[in-house]
């Protein structure tokens, strides 16, 4: 059988170059592959865990993310977009897996833990909501509802994957029957693209920080936020020895330069290995690199922007694609859930074996 993939975002804010190289790229080359079917959902019931004082900044987003994914690329043809709250079965599937898994299990989770402590919950004053908690039961249920089987991640995603699969496990046991599919997680290959740092030199790229390079930035904006990059505070002359590493400009050359790039942009080095020596050695300033690394964004970005363009004049398209595609989800997740239900025996009304024990009961 082949594969299914599911994956998707929290439409909290424009989507940045850390989901493209860290997963959108990815999905771009994944639909060219073989699989069954392939879902990416945008994941607004997930977002007002932690919104749910301001849902209009999760309304307001849902576009703007679709917009994101198609302008990276992303194919209505070979990809079906969907709203996760607009899936009626979701909640119900998310329902049954709690009882499969303890909360001490849930706050041990190592990514719940770290965003709980990120949004301040873990204060005295400031309770955990239980729906934040219970995000990785939620999560267990987008991923088995569509049965998928590739799920492409963050590396910090992957203890969600891993509670996942116990609970594919679990349930399967329970009610003997192989009715939920394993997932496997899939990491993008470069380990810099894992968790692209911000432009201020924070490990996290994050909106909420401030340090993000949209991939809707127009021209000026790119070039003003390369500018203002975080380098190495001990290189001040050109000619000092630098630093490499913790270097963001460095990272991001990691992350987004290619041979081709020094040919066509900086023919005087073959390769970013000589050219990090360079700037090691000294002799090799600071705003040099950023040009290159400018003029390497640059050119991912403008056919990026030219499409969102289309796309923003002709929004009636986009809205068709995602209710079309979220009807084609709730197909697919309501027969899981039929499924789900007979194993456990709860499938009063669709399954006539019910009246029938329960005639023979009172013969």
């Amino acid at each position: 059988m082949k594969n299914i993939i599911l994956t998707g975002d929290r439409p909290t804010g424009r989507l940045h170059i850390g989901h493209y190289v860290g997963s959108l790229k990815q999905r771009v080359e994944l639909q060219n592959t073989e699989y069954e079917k392939f879902f990416i959902m945008i994941a607004d019931a997930q977002a007002l865990t932690d919104n749910y004082g301001n849902p209009s900044k999760v309304r307001n987003h849902i576009i703007e993310v679709m917009l994101d994914y198609l302008s990276v690329g992303l194919d209505p043809k070979k990809v079906t977009f969907f709203i996760q709250s607009e899936v009626k079965a979701l909640p119900e599937i998310t329902a049954y897996y709690m009882n499969l898994v303890t909360l001490n299990r849930l706050l041990r989770n190592p990514t719940v833990k770290s965003e709980i402590k990120l949004r301040g919950f873990d204060h005295e004053d400031k309770g955990i909501p239980v729906g934040f908690a219970n995000y990785p039961i939620s999560q267990a249920a987008d991923i088995t509802a569509f049965k998928a089987t590739i799920v492409p991640v963050g590396e910090d995603q992957l203890p969600m994957i891993e509670q996942t699969r116990e609970i594919v496990k679990s349930f399967n046991h329970v009610y003997e029957k192989e009715v939920l599919m394993m997932p496997e997680p899939l990491l993008s290959e470069n380990e810099v693209c894992l968790r692209l740092p911000g432009t201020d030199g924070n490990n996290k790229m994050s909106k909420s920080l401030g340090n993000c390079i949209y991939l809707s930035d127009d021209s000026e904006t790119l070039k003003t936020k390369i500018k203002g990059m975080y380098t190495d505070p001990t290189h001040v002359k050109v000619s000092d020895p630098g630093h490499v590493e913790g270097n963001i400009v460095f990272t991001y050359l990691d992350a987004f330069s290619t041979e081709a790039d020094f040919k066509k942009f900086l023919p005087d080095y073959k390769n970013l290995d000589e050219l990090k020596e360079h700037y090691r050695r000294g002799g090799l300033g600071d705003m040099k690199i950023k040009q290159f690394l400018f003029n390497i964004m640059e050119e991912l970005l403008i056919p990026i922007r030219e499409k969102r363009k289309y796309y923003e004049a002709h929004l009636s398209e986009v809205f068709e694609m995602l209710k079309k595609g979220t009807e084609e989800a709730n197909g697919y997740a309501d027969k899981t859930l039929l499924e789900i239900k007979e194993a456990m025996g709860i499938d009063y009304f669709t399954n006539a074996s019910f009246f029938d024990e329960q005639l023979k009961k009172y013969e």
